[in-house]
């Protein structure tokens, strides 16, 4: 399998769960802006949307959208516990994660990234995610994880996208649950791992 990536986007995520899976993947270093890989080749005639997480399966399949690739690397490795068994409450509510994560939290951050959006819409971008995290800051009490003292798919995308907040200004440091979350998912060993091959932690 083809990963397609760039360090620090939302790829991390699936390749944080390729890591914890066990699932042997190449990862290729793609560019955001130029749009380019390292060979030279044009990424849009891989992905044509051209963004990332974009996965290639060995048959020549193809998979995008980050929250459906973790939920495929997971069911690869059922034994790893990183989604629960189809048909299981526990399921759903992991899928519930990655739905709120996606829509609530990756995509509000987008205006936060472009360099076209006015400035004095950002504040009102950012006090909307405040309000977000804040509510994640209540779902975390007395947790390891999401749901409890089991690592899912779910928890590899919210590390993923919180870590966002300290590049586009949001200060979510005075949120202790949630800072004790970012410290212990960064320190599995799968985590940092994918963090050392993106070259986000040094070695």
């Amino acid at each position: 399998m083809k990963l397609y990536f760039s360090p620090g986007a939302c790829s991390l995520s699936p390749h944080i769960v390729a890591e914890e899976a066990g699932i042997a993947c190449e990862y290729i270093l793609t560019s955001t802006k130029s749009h380019q890989l390292p060979d030279g080749i044009d990424f849009y005639t891989i992905n044509p949307l051209g963004y990332v997480p974009f996965l290639v399966l060995d048959d020549g399949q193809s998979l995008r959208e980050g929250p459906v690739i973790v939920q495929y690397l997971a069911d690869r490795a059922p034994e790893k516990k990183l989604l629960p068994a189809v048909g299981t409450m526990e399921r759903y509510r992991v899928l519930e994660w990655l739905n709120f994560i996606g829509t609530e939290l990756h995509k509000s951050f987008g205006p936060l990234f472009r360099p076209s959006t006015p400035e004095a819409y950002k504040p009102t971008v950012r006090q909307a995610l405040r309000g977000r995290f804040e509510w994640v800051e209540q779902q975390l009490a007395g947790k390891d994880y999401l749901m409890g003292s089991q690592f899912t798919v779910a928890d590899a995308y919210l590390f993923t996208i919180t870590n966002w907040g300290k590049v586009v200004g949001l200060d979510l440091s005075d949120l202790p649950n949630l800072q004790a979350y970012q410290q212990r998912v960064s320190s599995r060993p799968a985590v940092q791992a994918a963090l050392r091959a993106e070259g986000l932690l040094k070695p």
